[in-house]
């Protein structure tokens, strides 16, 4: 938890330091009602926020629920002492740090080094003296805010160091990482692979347009779209400035397409707001599958995908293009801004030597993968 910056009356005695604009949440347990006392009333004009109990088994219930900032236990309580309160909860906060204070009389010394053995941070004595009282708290919530910070700052790098800071996708460092778990899975227990390459059209012109303002907003818009047509098990990353790959576990050609489309469909369908009026973005979206015959290795997934995608920006964009055996291509055709009429999908001849699949259909895309998709119709060279 922060620690305060801006407590309200706080005595000189408080280091600047420490003043928040919430402040500190203590929990003294004692079972002796003066001591208890006089503990929670020198706090509380210190400007903490301060909750008492009479035994350690309260404090520990109570500073399970979260959001203390540090524990005054007296060591000698009944049910459970202060020496096993602090054992407790110091296993119970080992990922974060919690400082613990131990209350003892002045001549126990033999408590006071157990309780420092076992994890207690600091030890105050009774009678109490208001300021060494005041200072030694202050010393234990000025280390845990800078252990706070510490740990903020380091979970901040490790997100960092997997995710992509403008969209939220994984980067590509962490995709080759886990395109080669999911591949040697796949390969292991003899599964469905299939990988969807994605590419921004005309992402130059829209930036030479609008300015990187525009840009970056597309490409967020289009990372938005992609993050919702996919499940939570499949890993979608930013590939390039305007690519994004999605590693699809357990998927076959049906399941594949049907997310292929799906993304295809949220950027066509969702225009990005700039300058008061829509500025409408497409896609063009390569798929390649594992296993198939021209695809053996984690290496030449990604050279289909890129082959596939390459091959639907040849095309003019704006559609999706399937790798297949021996580099056959199969391209659902189709715009979302000019919908068609939904016939079932159907075979014509491109003029490219590739063989293209108009798929019509605009209905929305079936959600289901694999096999318990129904069967698409024979793709064979005419």
């Amino acid at each position: 938890m922060p620690i305060s910056e801006d407590i309200r009356g706080a005595p000189p005695s408080v280091p600047a330091e420490l003043l928040s604009s919430r402040p500190a949440r203590i929990v003294v347990a004692d079972d002796d009602r003066l001591a208890r006392q006089m503990l929670v009333s020198i706090l509380h004009k210190a400007g903490f926020q301060v909750e008492a109990v009479d035994d350690g088994q309260e404090a520990i219930e109570l500073i399970g629920r979260g959001g203390v900032d540090l524990a005054l236990l007296d060591i000698v309580m009944p049910r459970l002492t202060g020496l096993e309160a602090c054992r407790l909860l110091k296993s119970m906060t080992s990922e974060t740090f919690l400082p613990v204070v131990l209350v003892t009389v002045k001549t126990d010394t033999a408590s006071r080094v157990e309780g420092l053995k076992i994890g207690a941070d600091d030890y105050v004595c009774k009678p109490f003296e208001e300021e060494e009282l005041l200072a030694r708290v202050a010393a234990m919530l000025r280390i845990k805010r800078l252990h706070d910070h510490v740990a903020a700052q380091r979970a901040y790098l490790e997100q960092l160091s997997i995710h992509d800071e403008m969209t939220g996708l994984y980067n590509y460092r962490y995709l080759f990482t886990r395109l080669n778990e999911e591949f040697k899975r796949a390969e292991r227990y003899h599964e469905p692979f299939a990988c969807v390459l994605v590419d921004i059209d005309r992402l130059k012109a829209m930036n030479e347009a609008g300015g990187r303002t525009l840009g970056d907003a597309v490409i967020r818009r289009v990372a938005d779209g992609i993050r919702r047509s996919v499940r939570e098990v499949d890993v979608v990353a930013r590939y390039g400035g305007e690519e994004f790959l999605i590693v699809l576990p357990s998927t076959h050609f049906a399941g594949s397409l049907t997310v292929a489309e799906r993304i295809w469909r949220e950027a066509s369908g969702n225009p990005v707001e700039f300058g008061g009026e829509p500025r409408p973005c497409s896609v063009s979206i390569g798929v390649s599958l594992y296993p198939s015959r021209d695809v053996r290795t984690k290496d030449a997934l990604i050279r289909a995908a890129e082959s596939a995608l390459n091959q639907a920006k040849r095309e003019g964009g704006n559609r999706i293009c399937v790798f297949q055996q021996h580099g056959q291509i199969y391209t659902p055709t189709g715009s979302a801004e000019q919908p068609a009429p939904p016939p079932p999908p159907k075979l014509r001849r491109s003029s490219d030597p590739a063989f293209v699949a108009a798929q019509d259909d605009q209905r929305e895309p079936q959600t289901r993968r694999g096999t318990d998709l129904p069967p698409l119709p024979s793709r064979k060279p005419v």
